[in-house]
């Protein structure tokens, strides 16, 4: 039978009678009293941390007179204890930890594949690296003797005179390498070169843009976004929608926003981009970059701007004319086949009647000489300052003469139509100055673009910061047809040069395409910006079913409009029959 711990300062007596329960077992108390006042047992101290009712005292004092009362009262204790199981006052219960529920949630990644890949390094293929390092270093060391050699022998010859009959032949050095890497003909080289390897990086992007047939590339494991399944699916399809192609964007245009765009008269490979710059504070406010679609990555040109520029046009006459429009009022001509300061041609800042505010549009157009059958071109400038001008070039100065109305668009054939900022379109020519030749009445905000139409002389469509768009018959006042799908200002709107009834619509928030054969009341597609993003400008291209979106990052998005119709007798009789 296992008895208690008994600390060493614990006292019971020989006397004091032993507590048996009805098993036999000792269940006789301890005292409850130490022996010294005031000294706690070493049981209670180390064991017990202080009395326990539950627990045993293990000493009792000898001062204590009436110690049999307290071994009685003891025995009566003792006795509770063992009558405790079973009793009402001591009721056993249970509890449970309620846990919180769980919540699942649902993700997605992509796959990541492994692939186990082996190889073997012999000696000899060790010693056969070696010895290709050997040969590179000895290479490079042979390149810059000979470097060293004809710098000092560089205008150093050797004459070898013959005494019978008196003639010299003169031996010249090598050309110097630096002199190969500096020279035209090797920067030739270069551009082709890159040109090459850019196209058939993006051969799938452009035969799209082109509509030719993809060429698949044995080499190449990616599988490309333009190929022949794509082709079928579009096909099979009959929605019509924006698919993004590629982006003119390079580390010279960050920080700027797209403002115009103007394709080459007589190359439609060549893209011009006016840019603006977000910070007032940049050393250079305004960019030009001539963009190649054989390389979408970097511009064949860039010329610096003193001012931002807000419109552009090249010329008709001498393609390599590009007539800038900028943000203070000037104007100036650029000739993009020369490379440097010596590209800049004219500029009107020595003009005593120059622009005082934006020059919001730019056109080149043909006049026919007097004496000869022969065109000139020359510039008519729109400014915000309500005035048009038209521009002669003279030397490296642009002449103007006395043609001052407000601000419109200007014809080939003499009739142009004047935009306002009083809600009012009016329709002038060039050969009366005096009064206009009609005006139109119907938008309830300042008119922002107004475009005649490539296909019908006398059909044009006008676009308001009132909401709407409307499209006009010449010599009729009320629009024909109009249009409107959010309440947002219409920056610009453009004519198809493929379709006579397509047409886009340039928001802020998103750009739209309208075919006015399958919808004249909502548009075909709606294509949104990005979030934080802001469209600025819109081009649609000449020989190719895609639209150019230009926004605030400096960023000019190409997009390919396929499932749309393109057909111009039809389009153009059911354009004219709604008239």
């Amino acid at each position: 039978m296992l008895k208690p711990k008994v600390c060493p300062h614990t006292f019971r007596s020989p006397e004091d009678p032993n507590v048996l329960d009805a098993e036999g077992r000792d269940v006789t108390p301890w005292p409850l009293c130490p022996p010294f006042p005031g000294v706690l047992p070493l049981d209670e101290i180390f064991y017990g941390k202080g009395s326990d009712h539950s627990k045993p005292t293990s000493s009792i004092t000898d001062l204590l007179t009436s110690r049999y009362e307290v071994v009685e009262r003891n025995a009566l204790y003792a006795d509770l204890c063992s009558n405790r199981t079973g009793n009402d006052k001591y009721v056993d219960g249970t509890t449970q930890t309620l846990n919180g529920m769980l919540k699942v949630k649902q993700i997605q990644t992509e796959k990541i594949t492994l692939v186990d890949k082996g190889m073997t390094a012999t000696n000899w293929d060790r010693y056969d690296s070696y010895c290709e390092q050997k040969k590179t270093e000895a290479r490079k060391a042979d390149i810059q003797d000979l470097t060293g050699s004809t710098r000092k022998r560089r205008d150093r010859t050797v004459e070898s005179i013959s005494g019978d009959t008196g003639n010299s032949v003169i031996f010249k050095a090598q050309p110097d390498l630096e002199d190969i890497l500096m020279s035209d003909l090797f920067k030739s080289s270069l551009m082709v070169m890159e040109r090459a390897v850019m196209m058939n990086v993006h051969q799938a992007e452009l035969a799209a843009y082109k509509n030719l047939p993809v060429l698949e590339d044995p080499d190449r494991t990616a599988k490309p976004r333009f190929g022949k399944q794509s082709d079928e699916d579009e096909e099979r399809s009959s929605t019509p929608t924006m698919k993004h192609l590629w982006v003119f964007v390079c580390d010279l245009t960050k920080g700027y926003k797209a403002t115009s765009m103007a394709w080459c008269k007589t190359n439609s490979n060549i893209l011009t981009v006016g840019y603006v710059a977000h910070d007032s504070k940049n050393p250079n406010p305004g960019l030009v970059c001539c963009w190649s679609l054989k390389n979408p990555k970097w511009p064949e040109c860039v010329y610096s701007c003193h001012s931002g520029v807000m419109s552009l046009d090249f010329s008709t006459n001498n393609p390599s004319q590009l007539a800038v429009g900028m943000k203070d009022g000037f104007i100036s001509i650029y000739s993009v086949n020369i490379e440097g300061k010596a590209a800049f041609i004219a500029s009107s800042r020595e003009c005593s009647r120059k622009h005082l505010h934006p020059v919001t549009q730019i056109t080149w157009t043909k006049h026919q000489l007097k004496q000869s059958e022969k065109e000139k071109d020359f510039l008519v400038s729109v400014s915000v300052d309500g005035r048009i001008i038209k521009w002669f070039l003279d030397g490296k100065c642009i002449l103007n003469k006395l043609n001052h109305v407000h601000v419109g668009l200007l014809q080939e054939h003499g009739i142009y139509l004047i935009g306002t900022c009083d809600n009012l379109i009016h329709e002038c020519s060039v050969s009366n100055k005096e009064q206009y030749l009609d005006t139109y009445k119907h938008h309830f905000g300042s008119v922002d673009h107004v475009e005649w139409s490539p296909f019908s002389p006398d059909v044009f469509l006008s676009c308001s910061s009132d909401w709407t768009m409307h499209l006009w018959q010449r010599g009729v006042s009320a629009p024909t047809m109009s249009f409107r799908s959010i309440f947002s200002e219409v920056y610009s709107a453009q004519w198809s040069s493929n379709s006579p009834a397509l047409f886009a619509a340039l928001y802020r928030p998103r750009v739209e395409v309208w075919d006015l054969n399958l919808n004249t009341k909502f548009p075909t597609i709606v294509h949104q910006a990005a979030a934080g993003v802001e469209l600025t400008s819109l081009l649609l291209a000449k020989d190719s079913d895609s639209v150019l979106v230009g926004d605030s990052e400096g960023q000019v998005r190409v997009y390919k409009l396929p499932n749309l119709r393109v057909g111009r007798t039809k389009e153009v009789k059911l354009l004219c029959s709604k008239n």
